[in-house]
């Protein structure tokens, strides 16, 4: 197209899914309850593991980064989906698609990192306990889940300067229900080449270096707790890691779907659905994983809840007192 002619895209349409009104409504219902969940969910852990001294230990550390990514995740996508669920023009201005691109991309590829990081920790919790305290300091784990947002951020920078370069004459229309790479880069005028480059390169590395490094931690857990003579020694190493091995094989198994083939160039309503899975059910999943057969976070739970009853108590009680005592002066 001859660039004079080309009218330059001020604001997109996300088309999402083709669904009848009462499919919109159900769905609004479904993608609505799983977001309060999730993000309820999330922050009760976080203020649990910040609120309970038991859980000051590493692992938990790094789950309570888990939970706030997923607050930041979901928050990304979902409320601008659950609006066009509802509404009749579905549009987002350029800016706020590359934001949402950029934020979207961060969560996910900090999440990559901080999977990675976890692994590690189990992988020196159980293959090396007598040295686990003196290495995995609250310094070092600060440091650790620091290095994984800020590489994250600075990583998905380069893309996202990328795409705001392109030219995008028309069509606007987003075959997504929001801002993905690949619907997006669709939609360009002008040369794509090296911006899909840097981003699969980036998209790559990311992924096939994370799920390589969690391959071998697990190689070498699951050959240290096989050595551990007691069943029930066995039972409880294995029960240190099994959250997140199961957290591992469902996040990573739709990413690398979405991210990691070569031709995507007929499969985007396939797409979609497997993005809904990972940015409405996996976030959605992390916390129950994480706290329901967890036995320490439900103590947690029990013993924050006592102290909250207990503080909200002698508030009551203070409170009463006070108004008691002022109504006898007057």
């Amino acid at each position: 197209m001859d660039a004079n002619n080309w009218t330059r895209v001020e604001e997109f349409i996300l088309i999402g899914f083709s669904l009848s009104p009462r499919q919109q409504i159900l769905m609004f219902m479904l993608v609505l309850a799983a977001y309060i969940l999730t993000v309820i969910g999330d922050l009760i852990i976080i203020f649990l593991v910040k609120m309970d001294a038991s859980l000051h230990t590493p692992m938990y550390f790094f789950i309570s980064n888990l939970c706030f990514l997923g607050v930041g995740y979901t928050s990304t996508t979902l409320p601008k989906m659950l609006t066009d669920l509802l509404a009749e023009t579905k549009s987002i201005c350029a800016l706020c698609c590359l934001v949402q691109f950029y934020f979207f991309f961060v969560f996910g590829a900090t999440e990559h990192l901080l999977l990675t990081v976890m692994a590690a920790d189990r992988y020196l919790a159980i293959c090396n306990p007598l040295r686990y305290s003196a290495v995995m300091s609250q310094e070092l784990c600060s440091q650790l889940a620091a290095g994984c947002w800020v590489a994250s951020s600075l990583a998905l920078m380069v893309p996202t300067i990328g795409l705001s370069q392109l030219s995008f004459c028309g069509p606007n229309r987003i075959d997504h229900f929001f801002c993905d790479f690949s619907p997006l880069l669709k939609l360009a005028c002008s040369d794509t080449a090296a911006t899909e480059v840097v981003f699969r390169i980036i998209s790559w590395s990311v992924i096939i270096s994370c799920v390589a490094l969690i391959v071998v931690s697990y190689i070498f857990i699951i050959s240290t707790i096989l050595r551990i003579p007691s069943t029930t020694g066995r039972k409880k190493a294995f029960s240190t890691c099994a959250a997140h091995f199961v957290v591992v094989l469902i996040y990573f198994g739709t990413v690398i779907f979405i991210y990691l083939r070569t031709d995507t160039s007929d499969s985007y309503y396939l797409d979609k659905v497997v993005s809904v899975f990972y940015s409405v059910v996996t976030p959605l999943l992390n916390p129950i994983i994480y706290s329901l057969r967890n036995q320490e976070v439900k103590k947690a739970l029990k013993r924050t809840s006592e102290k909250c009853r207990s503080v909200f108590s002698s508030f009551l009680f203070q409170k009463g007192q006070s108004i008691f005592h002022k109504n006898l002066r007057t």
